[in-house]
């Protein structure tokens, strides 16, 4: 009996590690950065991955509790990877958790940012939420960078949104939440 306890969870882990991989895989499409004006940086990545976080917690928000519950192994190792990147980049361990909960912010906050032009389907509100956020010192100032438009990323966004929405929860709990090649985006 107890043994099935490990087996399971190890199952789990497996699932958790593959939804993980195909976020962040879909997330380091190399057409993001060069053609959809998402800088090639740590916070550029941070940015993408983030995104895909965000459609990923939209559909599983309005899933069965097996997969909320998924759902949020999956985030807690979104958060585990950006804790180990900080350490990484040689952050102090006195000031991780300040720049944790900095991080943490700044996700929730990004989620609740796009919820709206999401939900609507509007990319110029999305692109402008996007810019705002990933070009946080030219938002709402065309002149200061006129080649950074953001409504490319916008609407490939909102395509991602509308294919993590019809992603069946069979296909979650198995691991398998992107049907289709992130390149195809």
């Amino acid at each position: 009996m107890i043994f099935g306890y490990f087996s399971r969870n190890r199952k789990n882990r497996e699932i958790v590690r593959s939804i993980y991989g195909q976020l962040t895989g879909a997330a380091r499409k190399p057409s993001y950065y060069m053609h959809m004006n998402v800088p090639d940086t740590v916070m550029g990545r941070y940015e993408m991955i983030s995104i895909m976080m965000i459609l990923f917690l939209r559909r599983t928000g309005q899933a069965s509790s097996t997969v909320q519950e998924l759902a949020q192994d999956v985030v807690d190792s979104f958060f585990a990877e950006i804790d180990h990147s900080i350490r990484e980049l040689g952050v102090g361990d006195n000031s991780v958790p300040k720049r944790m909960k900095k991080l943490a912010r700044m996700f929730y906050g990004r989620a609740e940012a796009y919820r709206a032009a999401l939900d609507a389907g509007d990319a110029a509100a999305l692109a402008e939420a996007l810019k705002r956020n990933i070009h946080p010192g030219l938002a709402g100032d065309a002149a200061a960078e006129p080649g950074v438009d953001m409504s490319a990323l916008a609407e490939a966004v909102l395509r991602l949104d509308e294919e993590f929405s019809g992603c069946e929860e069979a296909g979650i709990l198995s691991g398998d939440i992107l049907q289709r090649p992130a390149e195809s985006v």
